[in-house]
């Protein structure tokens, strides 16, 4: 296929869910847009993940503001397809097994409560309240209400048929090889189906956005970071109500370490399975499945809630998170390569940021200004080509 100068107002590199996002919400700013995909839809990290749309895992900064209001996109813009992607207003559950530990996160919670997160002390008596099944030697905890679960596979799917609606055209098993030129501006995309050119290229690509960049000669360091999720049998319904997590987890989340890290994340779902987690680890793109992560997220999940020890695990699933070295995304347009934009680099926290990250970047290809200052994000941060390559091969 090859379109003429007027094929589209935008292609977007990347059908996961930031790049669905970005679709619909520049389709609904009434631009024409082709998403191109290498693969399936959601076949990259938004099949590997569990959902998330957490604001409780942020301290405060520029993250946490994107978080806020990509919340407040999901429950408002999107409030009618809830429905559709399955979105849960659960709440999240961060307990703490002893006292520092408990100390750090109310220490963090009054920074979250300043930059507009609600957040309620948890006392050790009150923990069975929240969760019947919770370990009682917990010492406290924090309950975020605005914490919250969709379906990811869903959410991409619905996202761009909701775009589609809107006449965009979506494209998979369409590799791009290059990008087109007129002087220093992008000007479309080479794929493996014929040229498409665009008045903007939008590299929402996850774990490959650094190789879309590099087609430009722009550094952008995005890297895969490895995850396992475990899936039990099904339980009664609300044998475990929230999301619940260690607080260890906020500290891993923010952590540049390449090896392996753990901190148990529970939860279950409406049909009963429960999901475990969180893993990270800077391995490259080595799908082999690590016995140790698996076996050291089930005895740290048992030591949470007792109760699974008798519970028989059905599977697990594994991914890569697009890992940016300074822990913040990349989004906005690309001075170094004019006509070049980017939604990339969100790690772990894509599900929950892509409403918001969508919304952003359709205002700025519709010359609007932004809600959100976008330059703690902004692509050109990243000078050395270098910077944040791994320390792991792959």
């Amino acid at each position: 296929m090859t379109a003429g100068p007027a094929g589209a107002d935008l292609v977007v590199v990347g059908a996961g869910v930031v790049g669905a996002a970005c679709a619909y919400f520049a389709s609904l700013a009434g631009l024409r847009v082709i998403v191109v995909e290498r693969g399936a839809i959601a076949s990259g990290t938004s099949s590997a993940g569990e959902g998330n749309l957490l604001v409780s895992d942020k301290e405060a900064g520029p993250e946490l503001d994107l978080a806020l209001y990509s919340q407040r996109t999901w429950r408002e813009d999107l409030a009618e397809h809830a429905g559709r992607w399955e979105f849960e207003a659960k709440g999240g559950l961060v307990v703490a097994a002893t006292e520092g530990s408990l100390a750090s996160l109310r220490d963090l919670n009054v920074q979250q409560r300043a930059a507009g997160v609600e957040v309620h002390d948890v006392g050790h008596a009150e923990l069975p309240d929240y969760e019947p099944h919770v370990s009682r030697d917990l010492r406290g905890a924090a309950y975020y209400p605005q914490d919250a679960q969709v379906q990811p596979m869903l959410a991409v799917a619905h996202l761009l048929r909701l775009a589609r609606d809107m006449g965009a055209r979506v494209s998979t098993r369409t590799e791009v090889s290059g990008l087109l030129r007129s002087g220093d501006r992008v000007t479309g995309v080479r794929t493996t189906t014929g040229d498409i050119r665009a008045g903007a290229v939008l590299n929402a690509a996850g774990t490959w956005a650094g190789e879309v960049a590099d087609l430009a000669g722009v550094p952008v360091p995005v890297r895969p970071r490895r995850g396992f999720v475990l899936v039990t049998e099904p339980m009664p319904p609300r044998t475990i109500r929230h999301k619940v997590y260690a607080a260890e987890y906020v500290g891993d989340v923010a952590s540049s370490d390449a090896a392996l890290q753990t901190s148990p994340v529970v939860e279950g779902t409406d049909s009963g399975t429960i999901l475990i987690g969180a893993s990270r680890e800077r391995v490259g793109f080595d799908r082999t499945v690590s016995v140790p992560a698996i076996s050291t997220l089930a005895a740290k999940a048992v030591a949470l809630f007792p109760m699974l020890r008798q519970v028989r695990l059905m599977r697990t699933y594994h991914g890569f998170r697009p890992y940016c070295p300074d822990h913040l995304p990349v989004i906005g347009p690309d001075p170094r390569a004019p006509g070049l934009w980017h939604a990339c680099g969100h790690e772990g926290a894509g599900i929950g940021l892509a409403a918001g990250t969508g919304k952003l970047i359709a205002q700025g290809l519709a010359g609007k200004r932004p809600d959100l200052d976008l330059a703690p994000f902004a692509p050109d941060r990243f000078s050395d080509p270098h910077q944040g390559a791994e320390e792991v091969s792959p």
